[in-house]
Parts: structure tokens; sequence; C-alpha cells
């Protein structure tokens, strides 16, 4: 199988170590990863503020890029859920109807990690091992597009020597929400000072997710705390084996 990395635009600006995580795990699995260096932003952005137009000539780009790829794996399940259902009804509200059959064409081949190592690899324990305490924080997106279901949980549940803790409200919105934080920032922060409370008293070290920006806004948080909590993308503790200095 071809295995294409869609690394999105917050990774490879800012949290690179989730991609590299993604790669080094199913490098460990026997798979080889590509990386298109063509790839840009997936349109998420643009299409979710009403830029229908700009969106969907990035949502082009990123068929084309990945055209000749089996699967498509990303460290997002906000980018993913994009592309599952932002893509198709972009295309049906503006009768573009050639995109909404490419769309259709490219959805099922694009997997969100943790769908990927489950649904695909038939994989939960990946080899490694992460002696922390962890909380999981379900992502909006995770939760009600992709609908990951509890198979990061499996995973984390399979790694040795992490305590997985439970949160309260776990399934709550964190309040990121993408441009939803930088136009209404007050119940933003709200919302995500009430995430992190949740964090806090499950007495979590560590604070795991499927998407990086949500982990930005309550890290953010947790750091203006001063908490020491530590948040980790997913695919960077299932790279963890132990060995790492």
């Amino acid at each position: 199988m071809k295995i294409g990395l869609m690394i999105t635009c917050i990774n490879d600006a800012l949290y690179p170590d989730a991609a590299i995580s993604v790669v080094k795990v199913l490098e460990r699995l026997g798979h080889a990863v590509y990386f298109p260096e063509g790839q840009s932003c997936c349109g998420q952005m643009h299409l979710n503020s009403g830029y229908r137009v700009e969106g969907i000539e990035l949502a082009k780009r990123s068929i084309d890029v990945f055209e000749s790829f089996d699967y498509i794996v990303s460290p997002s399940a906000s980018c993913v859920g994009t592309i599952r259902e932002v893509y198709h009804n972009a295309a049906v509200a503006t009768g573009d109807h050639s995109f909404e059959e490419s769309a259709s064409q490219f959805a099922p081949k694009v997997f969100e990690f943790s769908e990927f190592l489950i649904d695909v690899l038939k994989v939960e324990d990946v080899g490694a091992s992460f002696p922390h305490k962890v909380a999981y924080h379900p992502t909006c997106h995770s939760l009600r597009v992709t609908k990951a279901g509890d198979r990061p949980r499996r995973l984390l549940e399979a790694v040795r020597n992490l305590k997985l803790v439970e949160m309260e409200k776990e399934d709550s919105c964190c309040g990121f929400g993408g441009v939803f934080a930088l136009k209404n920032s007050d119940t933003s922060i709200a919302m995500g000072s009430d995430k992190f409370a949740s964090v806090k008293k499950s007495g979590a070290e560590v604070l795991c997710s499927l998407d990086n920006s949500c982990l930005t806004h309550i890290g953010s948080i947790a750091d203006r705390m001063k908490s020491g909590l530590k948040v980790m993308h997913l695919a960077e503790i299932l790279a963890q084996t132990g060995d790492e200095k």
C-alpha cells in the first residue's frame, strides 16, 4: 500500500513533531510513508469562514497532490472531517459537480491517524511505552464528524506503563473552534478554562488529543496558570518507546 502523509497547516508551521511521530509509528509497524511536498492547506478555514471559492481551490489542490496514494493519513480529526463533510457541502452549495465527484472519491482514502491504525492496519499495540498519567480530550470534530469513538482510548490503553485517567465532562468543547476563538475570544477562554479545570481535577500529567489546535488552546491556559500540565498529540505518545533520551 502507498501511504501519503497529510501534515496539515498547524503541524507544518508549529507542531512538526506530531507529523514526525506519525511516520515513526508507521515505520515501526513496517510501512513506508511518503510526504508530497506540493501539499498545502486543505481549505478548512476558508470554507468555514464563507470563502468557498478560495477554499475549493485549495481542496482541489489537495486532491490532485494526493491522487496517486492508496491511503492518506493525517494527525488531525479536524482536517479529515473537513475533507469528508465540508468538501461535499461546498461542492453542492456552489453547484460544482466535477468537484463533488472528485471529493466523493477522495474522502474514503483519507484517515485520521487513530482510525488508520485501528481500522486499516488492525493494530492497537504499537509498541509504545509512556510512564505518565494521561487524560484524553476528544475534540468536537473527532466526536461528531470523524466519529473516532473509542479508537484513541484503545491505543492509549495498550501503551505500556501509561495510566489513562478519567476526566469530568470529557466530551465538552474546549472553546477553540478555529475562527470562533478569534471572533469570540471571551467565550472561548471561558470554555477553555472550564476544560482545563476538568483536566487538572483528573490529576493528569499529560493531556492528549487528536488535534493540536485544541491542545494549543488548552495548553496556553495551562501555561498561564503555571500548572505544569503537558499537552501531546496522540501520535507523539504512541511514538514513545521508553528508549528516548
